[in-house]
């Protein structure tokens, strides 16, 4: 009997290098130190660019994504971008998330993004409804201190300068996910190089 589960939260990344994440850690701990300590901060390892999410999914359909992975990362180019500016997702009084958004050759990656939604839409899983937006979550703001931080937390996201280091991309990675009480841990499950 094996220990493996039979279903696995998975989702697609472009993975940073280990560089740029001690850089996004530098900007968390200087917005830290700027009153914004009890946010829910991101660990470096964790931060990635999210191509698709896909949820609960039997163990059993990794291969057919992987499949589906290389078919969409076929004839890309490797994709050049780096960090940009800091914001936040969620109204100006009512703040949820705050992310650094990438720049660079953003129309390659939503490009990439839009052939991976493709191949795995075909594999019948729901496509993407929203607009790609392409960025790097940094903390994620708890419901009952969203109207107390608003106005500390865009003093913040005007005064700290995001350095601009390059992100190179060259493969696209299939993640597992798993929730635990001391936050979520994701595994790298397969690699898929850009052409």
């Amino acid at each position: 009997m094996s220990d493996e589960p039979s279903v696995l939260r998975l989702f697609i990344a472009v993975e940073l290098p280990a560089s740029v994440r001690q850089r996004l850690a530098d900007v968390a701990d200087e917005l830290r130190g700027m009153g914004l300590e009890r946010l829910r901060w991101v660990r470096p390892e964790n931060i990635h660019i999210t191509l698709k999410f896909l949820g609960e999914t039997p163990a059993e359909r990794q291969p057919q994504i992987e499949d589906a992975l290389r078919a969409a990362a076929e004839g890309v180019a490797p994709i050049e971008l780096t960090l940009g500016e800091l914001g936040k997702f969620g109204g100006r009084q009512n703040p949820r998330v705050l992310w650094v958004d990438v720049r660079g050759d953003v129309d390659a990656l939503k490009a990439l993004h839009k052939r991976v939604d493709a191949r795995i839409a075909a594999l019948g899983f729901p496509g993407d409804e929203r607009p790609f937006a392409a960025h790097l979550t940094l903390a994620r703001v708890p419901q009952d201190l969203s109207k107390k931080i608003a106005r500390p937390l865009t003093d913040a996201i005007e005064a700290v300068k995001v350095p601009d280091p390059p992100i190179p991309v060259r493969e696209i990675v299939l993640m597992r996910s798993e929730l635990r009480r001391e936050g979520p841990v994701y595994t790298r499950l397969s690699g898929v190089e850009l052409a």
